[in-house]
């Protein structure tokens, strides 16, 4: 599942900064190609957390989102938090704003694992 979250960040780089901090590819087909790719890899962490781990479905709250669509999120969140560090100064409000929603997502992503694993939750089967 960590090739699939590191490919995610590789295309939120792509998309949001560019590769290496050159420019975002803002081709269509390039668009069009990267969220495609998303797609797949949300599918790819989904379908290996369906086989990987047991769903309690009696008396588990249904979460809203999947587990992979929460790392598509948090690989998001992760290139805005590095490229802000890299590009901003130390005391910038964006900056502490960005490592700040970094860090709820990355919470709420172990909190979520948590409650799955024990039963109180359960993911949507898309």
């Amino acid at each position: 599942m960590l090739w699939f979250a590191r490919d995610l960040a590789v295309l939120h780089e792509r998309r949001l900064i560019g590769r290496g901090g050159s420019i975002p590819d803002n081709d269509p087909a390039t668009i069009v190609e990267i969220e495609r790719r998303r797609t797949e890899l949300v599918m790819a962490i989904d379908d290996w957390i369906v086989r990987t781990i047991p769903q309690h479905r009696l008396g588990a709250t249904l979460h809203t989102e999947t587990i992979g669509s929460v790392v598509d999120r948090l690989a998001e969140a992760s290139v805005r938090a590095h490229h802000a560090l890299m590009t901003l100064d130390a005391n910038d409000e964006i900056l502490h704003g960005a490592w700040h929603h970094l860090a709820e997502l990355a919470d709420g992503y172990d909190d979520l694992v948590d409650e799955v694993l024990a039963g109180r939750r359960r993911l949507p089967a898309w």
